[in-house]
């Protein structure tokens, strides 16, 4: 039998399609009483982030399909979601489908006090690794990503924003 936990990782993030909620760091926690209920705690990437919905409704059918249908999602704000979170393999995957991961901020984890932010002048282009970039819409295709183009090779990309 898959764990809760194996399950709930597996999730894949409706809006960034080839990263997982485990590897974004959207999951927090899943835990199993001695009864077989598991609570699962995500944090979204943003308040009213758009895609918390189909994620709790993703989260309920793995667990279902992996036998646990005894379950409920709660959703924490606090502390609140970094892009520190990102798993390295989450990285990984971000930029070879040409999303631009921000550079990891916290040395120490998720609940180590935040550095002060530090200053973006560029962002490698994810086709050919120029950082010759500029940013031309602080809005991509989702909100939590910014519209930047490479000016060495002229192709648009997304980039995932540094909260």
């Amino acid at each position: 039998m898959v764990t809760a936990r194996e399950a709930v990782a597996t999730v894949v993030d409706p809006e960034l399609r080839v990263v997982t909620i485990a590897e974004l760091g959207i999951l927090r926690d899943v835990e199993t009483d001695d009864s077989g209920h598991v609570t699962v705690t995500i944090t979204p990437t943003y308040t009213g982030c758009p895609a918390m919905e189909v994620i709790r409704a993703d989260i309920g059918a793995a667990l279902r399909a992996a036998g646990h249908a005894d379950h409920d999602v709660r959703t924490v704000f606090a502390p609140a979601w970094s892009t520190d979170w990102i798993s390295p393999d989450g990285r990984a995957k971000l930029a070879a489908a040409g999303i631009a991961p921000p550079a990891p901020t916290r040395a120490a984890g998720p609940t180590a006090p935040a550095p002060p932010v530090a200053l973006t002048i560029a962002v490698r282009c994810t086709h050919c690794g120029s950082p010759e970039t500029e940013q031309l819409s602080r809005f991509g295709s989702t909100a939590c990503k910014a519209l930047w183009r490479c000016r060495a090779c002229g192709e648009p990309f997304d980039a995932m924003k540094a909260y």
